[in-house]
């Protein structure tokens, strides 16, 4: 991929998370919160360990990671969306967390020091990379050895609801500038497994079911697809929802609970 189409990439990515930030605070953080928790548990964190959050988003993980490792450990919060990281600084600082700091950054060009971490989180990131391969040699870069990854990330369309719902509404936007990213991207976790082998991370994959709820289907659409989707023309956006409501809500318009299949990558840094 060149330069200037990962650059255009990027920028594209950054501008879909500034604009969804604000309902992603409020109405999906919230949903997401068991992958959050299933991530934080699997990390094994102790007190003194220095942290690295890596698409920390709106701050879910630091918020739940800085008590732990209190008092000598610290987080750092990554993200490439400044307005990701404006929510995440008033929310922490509306906490009194101060183990804390952010830092704007992508995967693939960590701004840390060799070995500064002793643990990377990635909650729900991973699969927005846009060069998967760079970012597992950064991870392992930044790792100290024998430090630990714990990313998580959905599966397909058939085992995960919000990838199925999120991949039928995208078939009529417009066609990206990068392809290879986007919420079932590491569906089949397996290749980017090789590469945090061949950088020097040993993982491997554990799978659970985790879910929410919607009320009914507005409510789904206005917080998955609402924001990406406002830019369609009217008949697009009409034969997108009749699309997902045609795939997901068979039986009509209704509550519905999201079946998510997720993948937890988990690995240690061996060299």
């Amino acid at each position: 991929m060149g330069s200037d189409q990962e650059q255009a990439g990027l920028e594209w990515q950054t501008g879909v998370w500034n604009r969804i930030s604000s309902i992603y605070l409020r109405e999906v953080e919230p949903r997401f919160a068991p992958v959050v928790e299933n991530v934080v548990a699997r990390a094994g964190l102790k007190s003194g360990q220095q942290v690295l959050d890596l698409g920390t988003g709106t701050g879910a993980v630091m918020e739940r990671v800085a008590p732990m490792i209190r008092p000598r450990g610290h987080v750092v919060g990554m993200d490439i969306s400044p307005d990701m990281l404006a929510l995440a600084r008033q929310r922490l600082a509306g906490r009194g967390l101060t183990n804390v700091s952010l830092r704007e950054g992508r995967a693939e060009a960590l701004p840390a020091d060799d070995g500064a971490f002793d643990v990377v989180l990635a909650s729900l990131s991973l699969m927005y990379v846009i060069d998967r391969g760079a970012a597992a040699r950064e991870i392992a870069r930044v790792l100290r050895p024998g430090g630990r990854l714990v990313a998580s990330v959905w599966a397909g369309p058939e085992q995960c609801d919000i990838v199925l719902f999120q991949q039928t509404a995208g078939r009529f936007a417009g066609t990206p500038p990068i392809s290879g990213v986007g919420p079932g991207a590491l569906a089949d976790p397996g290749p980017f497994v090789r590469q945090l082998a061949d950088a020097g991370i040993e993982a491997r994959v554990e799978t659970e079911t985790l879910g929410f709820d919607f009320n009914d289907f507005a409510s789904a659409w206005e917080t998955l697809a609402g924001v990406t989707t406002t830019r369609l023309e009217p008949e697009r956006q009409r034969q997108a929802k009749e699309a997902v409501m045609a795939a997901m809500y068979p039986g009509g318009d209704g509550p519905r609970h999201f079946r998510n299949g997720t993948q937890f990558i988990i690995g240690e840094a061996v060299s």
